[in-house]
């Protein structure tokens, strides 16, 4: 008797859908909070040169606060990860979706009230990157440690370097072009999604929604089988 094939993991379709909220997130900090990334750091390193030679219209303190909370957030993430070892995968992704979600409800709650037009440097402005931060830089530790090609989430310089590398024009197999495009078009769909939410009804919403996606696809991938494994050490 030939054993029951094993049904493929969920794991691909959470971190498209994570992807998803990666845009929504970059939306809400370029267009919200004043030409900040906290998803994406190598934008704020490129922004913080700007700003350190004076550049109109870049401000060092927002980058600073959104690289420390994202490095706060990675670190802890890996504390966590670690501390996983042998336990149910489930259980870790449900950890990380709950940090994630919680911090990104709270930032709602700062926003209420926000005054997106003017952006003032003032603490609630830094309230929110500091939280998306934190969020987003435990996301990517996570992310990290799960070891799944070509889905980082955050990152599509390497994706997209992929794509062409590995194509057959340049004599690759093409290996998971549909992961590859999958992963560019999520993110695409989350910034777009993000901008309008963000320009029509401004940082709560799709705030909100983020966190709700985050924790709503961990739920349903933590009802699959295959999230009972164990986390390898």
């Amino acid at each position: 008797m030939t054993a029951p094939a094993k049904s493929p993991s969920p794991l691909p379709w959470l971190l498209l859908l994570l992807s998803v909220t990666t845009g929504l997130v970059d939306a809400i900090s370029v267009l919200g909070l004043g030409k900040v990334f906290t998803a994406n750091m190598t934008g704020n390193i490129v922004f913080l040169g700007f700003a350190a030679v004076g550049t109109p219209g870049f401000h060092a303190a927002s980058y600073l606060v959104a690289i420390a909370s994202f490095l706060i957030g990675a670190l802890v993430a890996g504390r966590v990860g670690k501390g996983h070892a042998g336990l149910p995968l489930r259980r870790w992704l449900l950890i990380a979706a709950l940090v994630e979600a919680s911090l990104l409800w709270i930032a709602a709650g700062v926003a209420t009230g926000f005054d997106m037009a003017s952006q003032s440097a003032g603490s609630a402005l830094y309230a929110i990157i500091a939280l998306t931060g934190l969020a987003m830089g435990f996301r990517n530790a996570t992310i990290r440690q799960l070891k799944v090609p070509d889905l980082t989430t955050t990152v599509l310089t390497l994706t997209m370097t992929g794509l062409a590398a590995d194509s057959s024009l340049a004599g690759g197999g093409n290996p998971n072009w549909v992961r590859r495009i999958g992963s560019v078009l999520a993110i695409l769909l989350g910034a777009a999604i993000g901008a309008l939410l963000v320009t029509q009804s401004g940082l709560v919403v799709p705030l909100v929604l983020a966190g709700a996606l985050i924790l709503g696809g961990t739920l349903a991938c933590m009802a699959h089988p295959a999230a009972a494994q164990t986390v390898a050490g």
